[in-house]
């Protein structure tokens, strides 16, 4: 079946929580995957069908189209429903990954979940372990890390550190270095979840945030087979910049510390001129620096303003309450035997 026009509704988590069926809800967004969605599924209900027999699980796949502009959603609405149930929400424009792993997160009508990428670079071969964790060793988050960053640039991994550094620091919940969104969370983490009301959000610090019992598998990502990553450095700085907002008061507290230290800077300055013209009667020093101690303290003024300004447009964001996403479409269909 199908429906349309459908929002966001952060308000009935938990009345649609109270009906959820036993089993596991696959969340996968996507974003002009129509060449590699096909095959991606065609893995994904092998998977299912492993955990079907192995461990009577019932398995669905939630896609969410975030506004594709190729034939994702065209191709999606036909998948084969073989062994997993299967809903295709398309959102009504491109809202990010954020907003798309919210809306698999209402949707999903099972108790526990499990989130990865549409771009096959999160190896459904691996479920299964992730799986086992969960079930037999009663882990309630299950996150894959990257074994390693070697491919990387040099820059590139030295943003990453700094990012890490500066979103663990004097944090009581620290968020593991190098986690991915591919990640398994139990009945209750998943419930846990669903009760963060915030519409500003960064997953995988809100999945760290929950507590319960965690554990990583490392994993190492294949090569994209299809197209490129819609991850250019805008699109990652703007992901650093929401995920320290909101889980760090650190960029505050530097701004505050690099106050007090140029505030001090001036003063021990200014002493050191007035001393210098009273003691030894020297001239006071010319326009050019004064001009670059200007210029030195108003761009620190302007970096302040806009370290703060972020943290304010969050807050506007917030008592704005617009809902994080719309739903254009929505299809349901159940497995065939």
């Amino acid at each position: 079946m199908a429906r349309r026009g459908g929002t966001s509704k952060r308000g009935a988590t938990s009345a649609k929580q109270a009906g959820a069926k036993a089993g596991l809800s696959i969340v996968v967004p996507v974003y002009n995957e129509a060449v590699g969605l096909p095959g991606l599924h065609q893995r994904l209900v092998a998977a299912a069908e492993n955990l079907k027999k192995s461990r009577g699980l019932a398995v669905e796949i939630v896609y969410v189209d975030d506004g594709s502009g190729d034939r994702t959603l065209e191709i999606a609405r036909t998948l084969p429903t073989k062994v997993v149930d299967l809903q295709v929400v398309a959102l009504s424009r491109n809202f990010g990954k954020e907003a798309a792993l919210l809306a698999g997160l209402d949707h999903a009508s099972r108790e526990a979940l499990l989130f990865m990428d549409g771009d096959g670079q999160h190896p459904p071969e691996l479920i299964e372990k992730l799986v086992k964790l969960w079930h037999e060793d009663g882990n309630d988050v299950v996150y894959t890390v990257k074994a390693h960053r070697a491919h990387e640039s040099f820059l590139r991994r030295l943003a990453v550190k700094l990012f890490y550094r500066l979103l663990n620091l004097g944090a009581r919940q620290r968020i593991p270095e190098d986690a991915s969104d591919f990640r398994l969370l139990s009945p209750r983490a998943a419930a846990a979840l669903k009760r963060m009301p915030e519409r500003n959000r960064f997953f995988k610090g809100l999945s760290s945030w929950i507590g319960f019992r965690q554990v990583q598998v490392p994993y190492e990502p294949p090569k994209r087979a299809h197209g490129s990553s819609s991850w250019d450095l805008r699109a990652l700085v703007g992901l650093s910049i929401e995920g320290l907002t909101a889980f760090s008061t650190t960029p505050l507290r530097i701004a505050s510390v690099l106050g007090i230290l140029l505030a001090a800077s001036a003063l021990l300055f200014g002493i050191w001129i007035l001393a210098e013209t009273l003691i030894q009667g020297r001239d006071v020093p010319g326009y050019p620096s004064v001009i670059v101690g200007i210029m030195v303290i108003g761009g620190a003024q302007l970096v302040m303003i806009g370290i703060v300004g972020e943290y304010v447009a969050k807050i506007l964001s917030e008592l704005k309450a617009r809902p994080v996403y719309f739903v254009a479409e929505h299809v349901q269909r159940e497995a065939e035997e």
